[in-house]
Parts: structure tokens; C-alpha cells; sequence
């Protein structure tokens, strides 16, 4: 039996998938071994056919797939983690690229650090040069985090808290021996086919240290993100901001307000609003309306809370 199993959890992308999968099987082998486990989610392209004639191809790593029909990304991890079985299981995107090293990585780092149950790595923006040029601002307007999932804690290996960061979970790596004390990944969480939801993974990583587990960052482990430059478009930013701010209300340390959505959340929104409107320069008008559009969803999230603790009122 491997080591390792790579979990790829996919929905109609074929195209990013199968250069996922290119990056794997040309990543440096473990001397222990590593298998893929691609779950397609309510796919309807040609994810199918891609996944049987690459589980016939010599020369690849075993791949195994199965088809998860419930709609959702919490709903696909589910079921792989019913259907790993090796000692560590590392949790990849379909528009992410593993360097060559990845793998090795992995083992090493989990040989290295016996006491981790977690670990996660680098994960950096594959920027190909036709992003535009705001996205590498390091001035005082820059908008931080980038539109681009990415996590760098630096080129020393450290023990990571949720008030130092949370890795996203296409970034992480855990021991399956845990699994049945963290428990599944929250269906109502996480994206349902290409829509903007998440805090799955959040979730799930906040659950898992509250029950004990400790989690590593090892800068070897490194992987590199697809950019989709119509991702970098404001509107489109305006609402991933939004709605995945939204869906972090709620998350362990939030409390649900007894009356109404908190004054300070209405001050925050018309403050970045109203400097959005009045300020002069492009990049000070897209920092806070990217902060408005934040605030607004931290409205949205806090109204959903009061909803949900009042049985008789629907959304």
C-alpha cells in the first residue's frame, strides 16, 4: 500500500484538471509510494472520459476515480475521505500544479515532524503576465489578500494557529488516522459547482484543531495557483469578496447578535462606501470598495445567523 493518496475534487473543469494531473505525474516519486483519488462532482464535460483513459495510461501514478452525483464540494470530500486509506492524504485543487518536488515533500515533512497531524505548504499565484499590473502593488492601497488563493508563511517551517493563518483546503495535507475525530467536511458550507461559496475548509481546519490536532507549515511543499484573468475583474471581485466574507460569519468565534445586524457592522459599510465615492485615485477607490463590498458581506452573513436562530423566519 502507498503512502500517500492526492484527493482531487473537480466539477466541469477538464482542461485545469488534466494540467493538475500532469504536474502530479511529473512530480518526484516517494520511495513509500503515492496514488491519486479524483472525485468528479456533477460533472458534465469530458471530466469522465479524461479520468478512464488516464486510469489506462502507463506510466502515471495509480489514479482511481468515482463520481460523487450530490452537487457540492463538501459533498465530494466526503466521500473521498470515506475512501482513503493510506496514512496520509494530501488535498490538491483542479487549478492548482504541483512543482516537482511536492510529493517527496510531503513524506519528508511528515517523517520530519511526527507530532503534526496537519500540514500545509506554499501556495503561490501561477501569474503568466496577462494579469494587470494592480495585482502586484505593494503600496498603501494594495488589495490584500490577493483575489489569487495564496499562503506564504515564509521559507522556515513553523507551527501554524489560527491567529497566525489558515491554509485553504486545497493546500493541506493530514493523517488519516485523525479523520474520524475531526469528521466530515459541513455540506452547508463550501462551493456548489463554480459559484462563489466557501469556509469549508476553514471550518473543517477549526474543528480540527480544536480537537487537538496540531498544524505545520513546510515551505517545501510547494504548489501554484491558476490565475483566471476574468477573476481579476472588479465586478467580479466585488462579489467573491462579498459572498465569501458572508460565509465566514459564523465560524467558530462568532456569536449571533441578539438585535439585529451590529451597529459598528453598519458603520464599517457606509465608512468604506463613502470613501470609495470620494476618493480621487483608481486604486484608493478599488482598496475600499473592496472593503466595502467586505463589510457588506460580514451585513449579509449577520443577518443569515439571525435567520437561522429564528425557526419560524425563512430567507
Amino acid at each position: 500500500m502507498s503512502l500517500l493518496t492526492v484527493v482531487i475534487c473537480t466539477h466541469d473543469r477538464a482542461g485545469l484538471l488534466e494540467r493538475t494531473l500532469d504536474s502530479l505525474d511529473a512530480a518526484l516519486r516517494p520511495a513509500a509510494g503515492a496514488e491519486l483519488l479524483v472525485i468528479a462532482n456533477c460533472c458534465r464535460d469530458g471530466t469522465h472520459a479524461l479520468l478512464e483513459a488516464r486510469a489506462q495510461r502507463p506510466g502515471g501514478l495509480p489514479l482511481r476515480w468515482l463520481a460523487e452525483p450530490a452537487k457540492g464540494k463538501s459533498h465530494a470530500l466526503n466521500l473521498a475521505l470515506r475512501e482513503v486509506h493510506t496514512p496520509l492524504l494530501a488535498f490538491v485543487d483542479d487549478d492548482q500544479r504541483a512543482d516537482p518536488g511536492f510529493l517527496q515533500a510531503i513524506v519528508a515533512a511528515a517523517q520530519a515532524q511526527p507530532e503534526a497531524a496537519l500540514i500545509c505548504g506554499r501556495l503561490v499565484p501561477d501569474w503568466d503576465g496577462r494579469e494587470p499590473a494592480w495585482v502586484h502593488d505593494d503600496g498603501r492601497y494594495r488589495i490584500y489578500p490577493l483575489p489569487v488563493p495564496t499562503f506564504d508563511c515564509g521559507d522556515a517551517g513553523r507551527w501554524i494557529t489560527p491567529d497566525i493563518a489558515l491554509p485553504s483546503g486545497g493546500n493541506a495535507v493530514v493523517r488519516t488516522e485523525w479523520l474520524a475525530r475531526i469528521g466530515p467536511f459541513s455540506t452547508t458550507l463550501g462551493p456548489v459547482g463554480h459559484d462563489l461559496g466557501g469556509s469549508e475548509d476553514s471550518e473543517w481546519f477549526l474543528r480540527a484543531l480544536a480537537a487537538g490536532a496540531r498544524l505545520w507549515y513546510a515551505p517545501q511543499i510547494v504548489q501554484r495557483h491558476y490565475v483566471d484573468p476574468a477573476r481579476l475583474e472588479l465586478g467580479f471581485l466585488l462579489q467573491l469578496t462579498r459572498r465569501r466574507t458572508a460565509s465566514t460569519v459564523g465560524l467558530p468565534g462568532h456569536g449571533v447578535p441578539p438585535d439585529g445586524v451590529p451597529l459598528w457592522a453598519w458603520r464599517k459599510l457606509a465608512g468604506y462606501a463613502a470613501r470609495a465615492l470620494l476618493s480621487p485615485g483608481a486604486a484608493r477607490r478599488r482598496f475600499f470598495l473592496m472593503r466595502a463590498a467586505a463589510a457588506l458581506g460580514e451585513v449579509e452573513g449577520y443577518r443569515r445567523l439571525q435567520r437561522a436562530a429564528r425557526p419560524g423566519e425563512h430567507a
